[in-house]
């Protein structure tokens, strides 16, 4: 990490930027979907692309590491915060709607995405209605969800490099698979800045339907009501994780304020009060206990962000 007076000098340049807000020692915790996590050393909101054309090369120069946050749904955060720059991107949440297409900057959240949609009579968005997070966090990932992923309905994206440069890329160059892409197979430690997704049209009354299914089905199977960060663990080929956690008489099992949900044993939920180490140690233990019964080897679906 560098010296106090790198980040001071950086600090002072970051501020000279128009459309960026600049906070020090920020809380992550109301950043991130469970509700943990410790604060940044340097916080920074680009409230246009312009801005963050600006900042990259800043920050690429100043060797300092830094993370590009979203929704962070699909994250779990340290105690301890992360000593380095975040870039959220939440601010950037404009949009345009062309005929069967949808541009929208990263930050748009994908409920906001699916109620567009709607509005447009447009279809075949329905499957991220209920999916939380932003639609850069569901490029990283290829989100999905009941039969549905992003892969299905991204034409492109846009991205800034390290050196603030526009780079974009068509559905093939982003490499979507299961829950992951170019960002995460590569790691070329780009911005994403816009998508544009192609629907079908349809009628309003039959897309409303769908999301009012899905949305039923959720909650009815799923802790929406309590934070998390989704499915814990990516499904491993040949089983479902919920059947092999309660198999290991998992479901329930509680450390400290965080808890297998009760209610969908995929899911880790935090109960009220969990730190990340609770989350982290609850993880680890189902981990074990699953292999030890079955002999799968679970892998975990958020990221993990800071010191563990």
């Amino acid at each position: 990490m560098k010296t106090l007076s790198d980040i001071n000098s950086l600090t002072n340049k970051l501020k000279k930027i128009n459309y960026l807000q600049v906070e020090k020692n920020k809380s992550l915790a109301e950043f991130a979907s469970f509700k943990v996590g410790g604060p940044a050393d340097l916080f920074l909101t680009p409230e246009k692309v312009s801005a963050l054309k600006e900042l990259m090369p800043l920050i690429v120069n100043s060797n300092i590491p830094y993370f590009i946050l979203g929704k962070g749904s699909n994250l779990i955060i340290s105690d301890k915060g992360y000593r380095g720059i975040i870039i959220y991107t939440g601010s950037l949440n404009h949009y345009q709607v062309e005929a069967r297409q949808i541009t929208a900057e990263c930050g748009l959240e994908l409920k906001e995405i699916a109620d567009l949609a709607y509005k447009n009579s447009l279809g075949g968005f329905e499957f991220a209605a209920g999916i939380p997070g932003s639609l850069g966090g569901a490029l990283y990932m290829n989100a999905g969800a009941y039969g549905g992923e992003m892969k299905d309905v991204i034409v492109k994206a846009q991205f800034i490099n390290q050196r603030g440069k526009l780079i974009e890329l068509n559905k093939s160059e982003l490499k979507l698979e299961y829950r992951t892409s170019i960002l995460q197979k590569e790691d070329p430690d780009w911005a994403a800045v816009n998508v544009t997704i192609e629907l079908k049209r349809s009628e309003k009354k039959l897309i409303k339907a769908k999301m009012d299914e899905l949305h039923n089905k959720r909650w009815s199977k799923q802790p929406m009501e309590l934070p998390s960060a989704g499915s814990i663990f990516k499904r491993p080929p040949g089983h479902y994780t919920g059947p092999l956690i309660e198999k290991a008489k998992m479901k329930g099992f509680q450390i400290g304020g965080a808890q297998v949900s009760t209610k969908h044993a995929g899911f880790i939920v935090n109960k009220g009060n969990a730190t990340a180490e609770d989350i982290v140690n609850l993880i680890e233990k189902v981990k074990a206990e699953v292999y030890k019964i079955s002999g799968v080897q679970l892998e975990v679906e958020p990221r993990f962000l800071g010191e563990f």
